[in-house]
Order: structure tokens, then sequence, then C-alpha cells
């Protein structure tokens, strides 16, 4: 497998994950091409990035010229196969759902040909499941970024069964031109980050649940005690209670163990569709 040098990088989907891919793309020098079944979706990502690009420019973190480049660097497309058509690097940010993956996936590593790097950004799924349905499985790897994108320096790449070296030193080079920090971790279920992510997330769900503490307690805790940026119930507003429960039952049916059983209150919240930021409220409300 001779792999291409990544000048074009396709993002598939534009929900929070993947605009926040295709700025840290685009401000890097790639050309960025997203995409989105639903093309709102594609232009209000565009917009978003605009949003924060500007503010970088008022707090004199980015500049202007930067801000231009990367917006003119950015291409929506309406189409997934002209998206991938002739990249070099695909990195797919849709729901997660193994089997919209592998469908995404592969649609895509058709398009973009035989030397592309095929990267999924799930937090929990099996790659090597991914790259077992796709072609060429040695060029398919997890790049799992974290939320907000733009702001925060880590990348953990995960290496399938089948993922070759190569395709690791592609994907750790992409990291670095993003100026983020890459770990290398193995197909494991919910890798390094989700699996101790999670584990934090639940205990202070249960700790909700059993009245040890308010919301606002228990994040304080974590940020003014272990200097957390943010507490574990807000972060979970921010990635969503709905996520945060599909990878805790994912994680769960794999792995067993008590740790990772999802708190009754974590599944009331998602039924009463409370699942944080998105909707406005979870653990905490928003206007």
């Amino acid at each position: 497998m001779v792999m291409r040098d990544v000048r074009t990088v396709a993002v598939l989907g534009a929900g929070t994950m993947g605009a926040g891919i295709a700025q840290v793309a685009a401000m890097a020098g790639f050309q960025t091409r997203l995409f989105d079944v639903a093309p709102d979706r594609a232009e209000a990502a565009l917009g978003r990035i605009r949003a924060d690009l500007a503010r970088g420019v008022e707090k004199g973190k980015v500049d202007p010229a930067d801000r231009d480049r990367a917006l003119a660097s950015i291409e929506l497309c309406g189409d997934l196969r002209s998206a991938c058509d002739g990249v070099a690097l695909v990195i797919e940010a849709v729901p997660e759902d193994l089997a919209l993956k592998v469908s995404v996936l592969g649609e895509a590593a058709g398009a973009a040909g035989p030397e592309a790097v095929v990267a999924s950004n799930t937090s929990a799924l099996s790659l090597t499941e991914i790259a077992a349905a796709l072609p060429e499985p040695s060029r398919v790897l997890g790049m799992h970024f974290f939320n907000p994108v733009p702001r925060m320096k880590l990348v953990e790449i995960v290496r399938a069964y089948q993922t070759a070296d190569e395709t690791v030193a592609v994907a750790r080079g992409v990291a670095e031109r993003m100026r983020k920090e890459a770990i290398v971790v193995q197909d494991v279920p919910g890798f390094a980050s989700s699996r101790l992510g999670i584990v934090l997330g639940l205990e202070a769900i249960r700790m909700v649940e059993s009245g040890v503490a308010t919301p606002e307690e228990i994040d304080k805790a974590m940020k003014l005690g272990y200097g957390h940026p943010m507490g574990p119930l807000e972060l979970t507003d921010l990635v969503g209670l709905d996520v945060r429960l599909a990878i805790a039952e994912y994680l769960h049916r794999e792995l067993g163990g008590t740790q990772f059983q999802p708190p009754q209150l974590l599944k009331r919240m998602v039924k009463a569709g409370k699942l944080g930021r998105k909707t406005g409220e979870g653990f905490y409300k928003y206007d």
C-alpha cells in the first residue's frame, strides 16, 4: 500500500464534532471538504466555524489572514462521493451507530481510492470490526477528537488489528499539522479516554441520583480539587446524555462490570428528552 501525501481532507458529518474537525483541518492548511446528508446542517456548521474564528480574531488568538485562508479552504459538498473523490484522508464524524459508520465509510473508501487513509472519529466502537467491513483494511484507524475540537489538544489514534504502521504515521503527521498531541492506543472497547471518562461521568450521575451533592457541587469538586477544566456533569451535557448512554450500554455489554452500568437517572433523562446542551436542558439549563 502506497499512501499519498495528505493535501485534501474529507470530513463526513457536519455536527459539532465534524464542524470542529473541519475547522482545525482548514486552519492546518488542508483543503477541506465538508459533507452532511442535510445540506442545511453543513451550512450551519460553516456558520459556526466563521463565528468561532471571528471570536479568535477578536481575542488576538487567530490572525485575520489565517482565518481568511481557512475559510477559503472549506468546501461544502452535497454528495458524499464527490466529497471523497481523490482525497488522501477521510475522517468520519457521523452518529455512534456501527452499521451507519460502516455504510458511510464503505462508500467513502470506494470514492477516495485504495491509497486514502480512512479514519473514524468514534469514541468507543470497534475499529477492527469497522476495518473488516471495508476494502484495504490496513488503511483504516480511529482518529478520536475531543470537544470542542479547536481547543482540545488531544487526538486519540486508535489502531485496529489490521492497521498498518504507515497508516498510523500518516495520522500522526496530520494531528501534528493540526497542532494536536496524539496518543496511540489499541482497539479495545472504550479505548483509553472513553473508558476512563465514562466511569467518572457515570459515577457523578450516581452521586446526583443518590443525593450525595448537586451537579454544581460535584463539578466544582473536580474542577477545583483535581484541576479538570470542566466537571463530569457539564461534560455530559456537552457530549449529550444520549451519547453517554449509548457508550455506557456498549461498554457494559462488551466488558461487563458495574462501573459501566448506566444509572437509572441517566436512562430517565434520555427518555424525557433532556439530552444536554443540544436540547437546552440536561443536568443544567441553557438559554
